[in-house]
């Protein structure tokens, strides 16, 4: 898939506000409503627009404990241990990745206590070798 200038822009856009009217898209990309529709048509046919998610106010995310939690995995075990991670609902997000861990998820609790039962859960999986969390203290930067 090849881009133009003006879907890379589109997009940018799309991301800070996936709800902005066409008609303010258009201005600030500085073509017709019509066209910056089809473009997102078409980036939707094609898959490169996925889906539409919603974002959380910050008051509402600052009461729940989010935690960046890495996982060694035994050889071999990677799917299985991915099956029954996405089987808890805490985990928002699954990354297999190279270097000293197999696995980062993000997990979000409602409190400490729930973090850390969750963490005995991932813990108890069958092939997980070892865990380390971070848990997430505020957010600096988020272009999602």
């Amino acid at each position: 898939m090849t881009f133009t200038q003006k879907d890379e822009d589109l997009l940018a856009l799309l991301r800070l506000n996936a709800r902005e009217p066409v008609a303010s898209l258009a201005r600030k990309l500085k073509l017709s409503r019509t066209t910056v529709q089809d473009r997102i048509k078409r980036l939707e046919e094609q898959g490169v627009i996925a889906g539409y998610a919603v974002r959380l106010a910050s008051a509402v995310d600052k009461s729940s404990i989010r935690a960046y939690v890495t996982i060694s995995v035994e050889a071999r075990r990677q799917v299985e241990v991915g099956r029954a991670l996405t089987k808890l609902p805490q985990i928002e997000a699954l990354h297999t990745v190279a270097g000293k861990f197999d696995l980062v998820a993000l997990a979000r609790t409602g409190s400490a206590e729930d973090m850390d039962r969750m963490l005995d859960s991932v813990g108890l999986i069958p092939g997980v070798t070892r865990t380390e969390s971070a848990i997430i203290l505020s957010t600096k930067v988020d272009r999602r």
